[in-house]
């Protein structure tokens, strides 16, 4: 009898210590599911109130690896982008503001921000087209620059997240009507956001328009890959597919040259420190004050074109995209008057932008490749900028 107790003892338990087994893997898999919804996802927040009253919100995207990006409805700007280091800290790698209002009013240093209808330069503010001259607003010195006054990064952008996309997406459209800023045609475009679980962030580009007119977008976020955006980016290594660069005049418009590379400071067809050459006797780091060059890229299509490496931290940037050139700009302009997201301010040469794009002033120089868009022609182009680590 007392053998039948306790081996009815024994069961009871084993069924108690079965029954907290299968209620601890429940409680397993619903902290793995929720875990999961906090990943691979967009959230959205109120972000800020522009001068004349309209809202401005901020989509955060995440990755499975916890990685996120953050982008706001007003000029398709990124806020943040966080990446791992060879210890797997998670880090901001792209300078910001750190009040919304410095973005609204005037973002001085185009910090994060999607810039259209044209990137870089047009000498004088003028082109033609068709045998018809435009007259471009004037927003540096006698020249227009990235999109005017009034570009699309200080436009509000209607943003949806994709439903149902692979990796958090989130679409921004914004339509520019004919002659703002000066140019030509009704120009609907759309940028798509794509952070994947490679840690690499994806932007599609994409635009049509009802009249013949120019395209040149691109993206204008500073890099930083110490996470500490008071260090000079001087520390960085970088390299860059590109036998030739373009040369530029006193106000920095382009010669019409493609000079190659070799033999001068604008070689980087190897790594090469950032600040190796900045301060060179060269003609042409003078007049940029360091770099701020459109680089010629070598091949064609969707391809790796440069990447960055911050050797302490380990991180790594890998530079995709289709486009011909890459403006390469060392922060030359940034001048210490705001403050930076981790204290300090946003000093000389602490951040840099590698930006994909066609040749600037294209549409005024006959031997660069064309930037002309036409009714019934889509404009489409890819950037992907892809993170990892070097240890």
């Amino acid at each position: 009898m007392k053998t039948i107790k306790l081996l009815a003892l024994f069961l009871v338990t084993c069924l108690a210590l079965l029954n907290c087994k299968k209620q601890e893997t429940k409680e397993n898999m619903k902290e793995s599911a929720q875990l999961e919804a906090t990943q691979n996802e967009i959230s959205k927040a109120f972000y800020g109130k522009t001068s004349d009253g309209k809202e401005v919100d901020i989509y955060t995207l995440t990755n499975k690896n916890g990685m996120k990006v953050q982008i706001i409805n007003y000029g398709a700007i990124i806020t943040s982008l966080t990446a791992p280091d060879k210890n797997g800290k998670m880090e901001d790698v792209v300078l910001g503001y750190t009040k919304p209002e410095d973005y609204f009013n005037g973002n001085p240093y185009f910090f994060g921000a999607l810039i259209g209808r044209y990137g870089n330069r047009i000498a004088n503010a003028k082109f033609t087209l068709d045998g018809k001259s435009f007259e471009l607003n004037k927003n540096d010195g006698t020249n227009h620059l990235h999109g005017g006054k009034e570009g699309f990064y200080s436009k509000l952008w209607t943003a949806e997240p994709i439903e149902n996309a692979k990796n958090p997406s989130l679409k921004l459209t914004y339509t520019s009507e004919d002659g703002e800023q000066g140019f030509p045609g009704k120009l609907v475009t759309t940028v798509i956001y794509t952070l994947t679980d490679e840690n690499a962030l994806e932007i599609d580009y994409e635009a049509t328009t009802d009249k013949n007119t120019i395209v040149n977008l691109t993206q204008h976020s500073y890099f930083n890959l110490s996470g500490k955006f008071t260090q000079p980016i001087t520390d960085h290594v970088l390299q860059l597919s590109a036998d030739k660069f373009i040369p530029v005049n006193n106000v920095l418009i382009p010669t019409g040259e493609l000079k190659p590379v070799a033999n001068t400071p604008f070689d980087f067809r190897t790594p090469k420190l950032v600040g190796k050459d900045i301060n060179a006797q060269d003609e042409q780091i003078k007049k940029g004050n360091g770099f701020d060059h459109c680089w010629v890229l070598n091949g064609k299509g969707l391809r790796t074109i440069g990447t960055l490496l911050h050797p302490e931290s380990g991180r790594v940037m890998e530079v995709i995209t289709d486009q011909p050139g890459v403006q390469f700009y060392s922060g030359n302009f940034l001048d210490g008057k705001y403050d930076t997201k981790t204290g300090g301010k946003n000093e000389f040469r602490t951040g840099l932008c590698l930006e994909t794009q066609h040749y600037p002033d294209s549409p005024n120089q006959p031997t660069f490749p064309s930037v002309e868009l036409k009714p019934g022609e889509k404009y489409h182009t890819k950037t992907i900028y892809k993170f990892s680590v070097k240890k």
